[in-house]
């Protein structure tokens, strides 16, 4: 179902949450559930995922994350502070110790000149440890590149913030 890559990543996710004791939260939108997936697919993933969050819309984004509609309204879905605020929703709203938010232009369509199809900002969020951002920018022909791209890159995010 996913990479090979993808399905290493998790499998090492899983085992370095294991042994440190410590649950899983996502919140998603512009990859609709895929990290959650990614972690799932492996056996074992029970023993650390805690829940996943799929919220596509700006209405999820506020009644589940608590992001505030002003702050869509203002800077869009798709910005960094939107990004940290989803992550630090998902553990407020969890048992989890860590999470990872993405929120982003998957297209073909949506992208705009200063939010060009492609954007993807991913956050991660430790209790006790602070939150890390970072933004990137996928230059895939489809969809499904851009959006297993994101999901590699959190993969690789949620283990950065392991130690």
């Amino acid at each position: 179902m996913f990479s090979l890559e993808i399905e290493t990543l998790a499998r090492l996710l899983i085992d370095e949450a294991r042994e440190r004791n410590l649950r899983i939260v996502t919140a998603e939108s512009c990859t609709g559930g895929l990290v959650a997936g990614a972690i799932c697919s492996i056996s074992g993933a029970s023993d650390v995922f805690e829940r996943g969050f799929v919220t596509y819309t700006n209405r999820a984004k506020q009644e589940l994350l608590g992001i505030p509609g002003d702050l869509l309204a203002d800077l869009g879905a798709v910005s960094e502070p939107v990004a940290r605020m989803m992550a630090e929703g998902a553990l407020e709203a969890s048992n989890a110790h860590i999470s990872v938010a993405i929120t982003g232009v998957a297209g073909p369509h949506g992208g705009t000149s200063f939010k060009p199809v492609g954007t993807v900002h991913i956050a991660t969020a430790r209790t006790n440890h602070g939150l890390m951002h970072r933004q990137e920018f996928f230059q895939y022909e489809t969809r499904s590149e851009i959006q297993l791209a994101a999901v590699q890159v959190a993969l690789q995010a949620l283990r950065g913030r392991m130690t």
